[in-house]
């Protein structure tokens, strides 16, 4: 038997037989019986004396959440002992007689001295009101909670272990929350310890054992310790270079500092790791977190049971690779080792990649081959994502082309001075440019994405995190093995990194400590995901594509079939199709109107009539429902405008700061809308879909930002640096600018070095 704690533990756990825990934190949400321990320090407020009543209203709010779910639902708790100590109190000082507190007066009455008051009775006079709060707040969810409180020696009767077992059997049956405690009114007395500032309190490991056990016993799929740190750290919590470990495996202890025991009992992280390791041998998952932080306090629980990453998940299955914290790290000193490269070992590195993705081309489609047929079988793309996913011999000829040109047009990317000052004699300053850092590109259904966004990081010295989708898990496994053989010949391999571990993309976005800029490449319900999953880290894209193109009375006959049939049809799918066309109202019912609506018809284009263009006619086709659509097909809504003011004044309400279009011979209505759309790309007579980075002559492109800060559209090499300044002196102090100081501020420009344009 092992004892951790006054409790004795069989190795084996009786009757255990429903199966080994979860290997993932994405499993947790199949988790049907959970027990939620909650710690003394989660219970009690600050200052020890009595609950803390907002996070235990939280908790029970969490649990009433998941119980009417249909989980079974378990609580072992911690706090009888605080609110015995706070009801005694109260007591002692109301037994003070009047006379006494008159004669003492205020100031002294605050400074009565309340004797030491033994924990167990502290207990005694806690528990009933602990279980009539729990009571209460159960109520307000319809759920009934039952009390149950056991001491040690309950734990060597074979025959109240099993009544133990059935009771609480019997209680789920019948949809109730067990409540269980030790009994600490009746236990022998602990060891002194002055947790409660004189208050002789039971240990924390007694609780955390006894969670554990009845985990292990009650064949619970999950147990949720919570405590007051966020989980199990590499070093004490505090210290510099402390960091929270994600996933804890059996074996890792040696590689643990434990640091001081929590704010009240005598528990600490050793001990809830040793219950951890416990319960999961018996079979049962675990995760230890922070219940009382009040960012996180009032979701923590349902969080955990998400899959979310909240806390230390304790799992018996290592991952084949290394954890994304750990390719992130990698990817960080990877990217360094990449921008202090000369430009000319960058390029190469670059031209490499697009001669792999020739000369391995059988490998690559034969890998896309798979993961279309998955998902033809699977059903689970439309056919817009299916042609996104499909990769060709001319996909990636035009993909090396575009490499090729990011190698050509990369020599002086990183560490190019773009400003030169002379601040005073001797003393210049230079702005030079450098990589952001750590990027993180999330993209859905598009392979291609992978070999252009790693080939831009490269140009821009950035380490790289790829996260694509698991439509494509073949395609991307093999197009990164040929990013990391081209990177591995100037030894920067790590620079590159693809994320295959099962991580969420909002977990992702929380490692701001880790990634620099998030890019995501996708629909647009999943740029709005991110942008509001990141914390901390800036996100560049675009959640919409909504583009318009506007058909003035001065067009050409012969420029607007042309130009709307590509913007619509050439690829309904992409981000630059056009999605509304607006048409002059004095264009109606005129042969140039006959031929859109004809041309449209042929290449089998749905059309949604706006609010306008539906009131002119007698029978119109289907209504649009919004304005603010992105089809990503061949479908689009026509709208009437009277004006280009107008269809300017459209555009800035319905449309998405993407691109946009006028079609016109008239150059000052022209110039008119080019100057007043606010968008990120503005054309005169000329597709949407010209708005792309290879076609720009960027080479390829990382996605278009419609952000109107750092960069805008087309995102290239430039969109991935930022800059730093570079003083160099002699000597130099500030005090010696001042008044009655010997230098002065010359701020004299310097002409630029000439920058290398072959």
């Amino acid at each position: 038997a092992r004892c951790w704690s006054n409790i004795p533990f069989i190795t084996m756990p009786l009757s255990r037989a429903h199966g080994k825990s979860f290997a993932h934190r994405s499993e947790l949400k199949h988790a049907k019986r959970i027990v939620v321990k909650l710690g003394s320090a989660v219970v009690t407020r600050g200052d020890e004396c009595g609950l803390a009543l907002g996070r235990l209203a939280s908790i029970v709010e969490q649990v009433s959440m998941l119980q009417n779910q249909g989980r079974e639902m378990m609580i072992v708790t911690s706090g009888a002992v605080a609110f015995g100590k706070q009801r005694l109190r109260h007591e002692i000082l109301l037994s003070q007689s009047v006379r006494q507190a008159l004669h003492s007066g205020q100031s002294q009455l605050k400074d009565m001295a309340i004797p030491v008051l033994e924990a167990r009775a502290c207990a005694a006079a806690g528990q009933s009101g602990l279980m009539a709060l729990y009571e209460a707040m159960f109520t307000q969810y319809s759920i009934c909670a039952a009390q149950i409180l056991v001491t040690n020696l309950d734990f060597h009767d074979e025959q109240k272990r099993r009544n133990l077992n059935g009771t609480l059997h019997e209680l789920l049956r019948m949809n109730i929350v067990p409540i269980i405690n030790t009994n600490d009114a009746v236990v022998p007395p602990p060891e002194p310890n002055s947790d409660l500032q004189g208050v002789n309190v039971i240990s924390v490991k007694d609780n955390d054992s006894l969670a554990a056990r009845l985990a292990v016993e009650m064949k619970t799929d999950l147990l949720i310790v919570l405590s007051d740190v966020e989980g199990l750290f590499d070093s004490p919590p505090g210290s510099d270079d402390a960091k929270l470990i994600d996933i804890f495996y059996p074996g890792d202890q040696q590689s643990v500092t434990f640091g001081t025991k929590s704010r009240v009992g005598m528990g600490g992280m050793e001990a809830k790791v040793k219950a951890a390791l416990w319960a999961l041998q018996g079979g049962t998952s675990v995760v230890i977190a922070n219940g009382t932080h009040p960012k996180i306090s009032g979701h923590v629980i349902t969080d955990i049971v998400e899959g979310k990453k909240v806390g230390t998940f304790f799992s018996e299955v290592k991952p084949a690779g290394p954890t994304v914290e750990q390719q992130g790290e990698m990817a960080r000193a990877g990217g360094r080792t990449l921008a202090a490269l000369q430009p000319e070992q960058r390029a190469e590195i670059i031209y490499r990649l697009a001669d792999l993705l020739t000369d391995q081309r059988e490998e690559i489609l034969l890998a896309n081959k798979k993961d279309l047929e998955e998902a033809e079988n699977k059903g689970r793309l439309a056919l817009p994502l299916l042609k996104r996913l499909s990769l060709s011999t001319s996909k990636l000829n035009s993909l090396a082309i575009g490499l090729r040109q990011i190698a050509a047009s990369s020599q002086d990317s990183v560490g190019r001075v773009i400003r030169r000052t002379r601040i005073a004699k001797d003393l210049d300053l230079e702005q030079v440019t450098v990589p952001i850092g750590v990027l993180l590109v999330i993209f859905e259904s598009r392979p291609d994405c992978l070999p252009q966004v790693s080939a831009l990081a490269i140009a821009s010295g950035n380490g790289l995190l790829l996260k694509g989708g698991k439509e494509a898990a073949h395609s991307n496994q093999i197009l990164h093995h040929l990013t990391q053989e081209a990177l591995s010949i100037h030894g920067v391999k790590d620079a590159v990194q693809l994320v295959n571990t099962r991580e969420e993309v909002e977990d992702l976005c929380r490692l701001d400590k880790l990634i620099d800029l998030i890019i995501p490449r996708g629909s647009s319900q999943l740029v709005r995901n991110i942008q509001k999953a990141a914390k901390g880290i800036p996100v560049m894209g675009h959640s919409e594509g909504i583009c318009h193109v506007y058909v003035d009375t001065d067009a050409s006959v012969e420029k607007v079939t042309r130009i709307i049939r590509d913007s619509k049809c050439e690829y309904p799918a992409a981000c630059n199709a056009l999605e509304t066309l607006l048409i002059h109202r004095d264009l109606l019912r005129t042969p140039l109107f006959d031929q859109i609506i004809d041309m449209l018809r042929v290449e089998q284009v749905k059309i949604h009539a706006g609010p306008k263009f539906a009131s002119y006619l007698t029978f119109s086709p289907s209504e649009v429902k919004s304005l603010r659509t992105e089809y990503g097909d061949l479908e689009c809504c026509i709208e009437v405008v009277d004006s280009v003011q107008e269809a300017v004044e459209h555009i800035h309400k319905y449309g998405s700061s993407h691109t946009d279009v006028i079609i016109t011979e008239n150059e000052k209505t022209a110039e008119f809308f080019l100057q007043h759309v606010d968008s990120a790309c503005v054309f005169w007579n000329a597709s949407t879909r010209f708005s792309d980075g290879y076609r720009f002559g960027l080479g390829a492109e990382v996605g278009i930002s419609t952000s109107r800060i750092h960069a805008r559209g087309p995102v290239g090499i430039e969109g991935l640096l930022t800059t730093k300044w570079l003083l160099r002196g002699d000597n130099h102090v500030v005090s010696d600018f001042s008044e009655h100081g010997s230098m002065k501020y010359l701020h004299e420009s310097l002409p630029l070095p000439q920058r290398n344009t072959n």
